[in-house]
């Protein structure tokens, strides 16, 4: 009777200690996937989400691909900042807005560079009937080459892009939408 009892505790215990492990190795995948997808900039990122309608996890995503979130980056075609804002769209942008005495060093400043991308998302996610797949692409390649490609059969299908012509284009959308969908499953379950 007694050995019956030590044998019932004993599978306790090894039940116990792989509910732990699993437990704490599920938490070390999430702590892991936490720093390769991070929420820098969050407030900001927050704010500026929200106020232009948009899901902070798709910012996050863009930020990621972009700039890495290296706030100093530029491209070799002059894009700056978190979102790697073209210096003319930073201007377009900063008439919009109304910025003062803006000038282009101000896209490595956070605050401005993630507002800016943030109206430049709402404004495409307007012009293509937030389209997802379209917004990336024409956030890559720009509104024109993606109008083009819609209205071409060979590259669209009911006003969805079914094929995208520019290998570069190409591959951001796919690591956008993906890293777009990695932030919602990481992050989504914790809110």
């Amino acid at each position: 009777m007694i050995l019956i009892d030590l044998r019932k505790h004993k599978i306790l215990i090894l039940v116990a200690t792989v509910i732990i492990i699993a437990t704490s190795s599920l938490m070390s995948i999430n702590w892991v996937l936490k720093v390769i997808y991070p929420t820098d900039y969050n407030e900001i990122v927050y704010k500026y989400a929200y106020e232009y309608d948009l899901d902070p996890y798709l910012v996050f995503s863009i930020i990621k691909a972009e700039s890495k979130f290296k706030e100093e980056a530029t491209s070799k075609k002059d894009a700056k900042g978190l979102m790697q804002i073209a210096p003319i769209t930073g201007r377009w942008a900063a008439d919009v807005l109304k910025i003062e005495n803006y000038n282009e060093d101000m896209l490595y400043v956070p605050e401005t560079n993630i507002r800016m991308g943030c109206w430049y998302l709402s404004t495409l996610k307007k012009e293509f009937d937030g389209n997802l797949r379209n917004i990336i692409a024409a956030y890559n390649a720009g509104s024109g080459n993606v109008k083009k490609w819609l209205s071409d059969n060979t590259y669209s299908q009911n006003g969805e892009l079914v094929q995208i012509p520019f290998e570069e284009t190409r591959k951001y959308t796919v690591k956008v939408l993906t890293g777009y969908k990695v932030y919602k499953i990481i992050y989504e379950k914790n809110t």
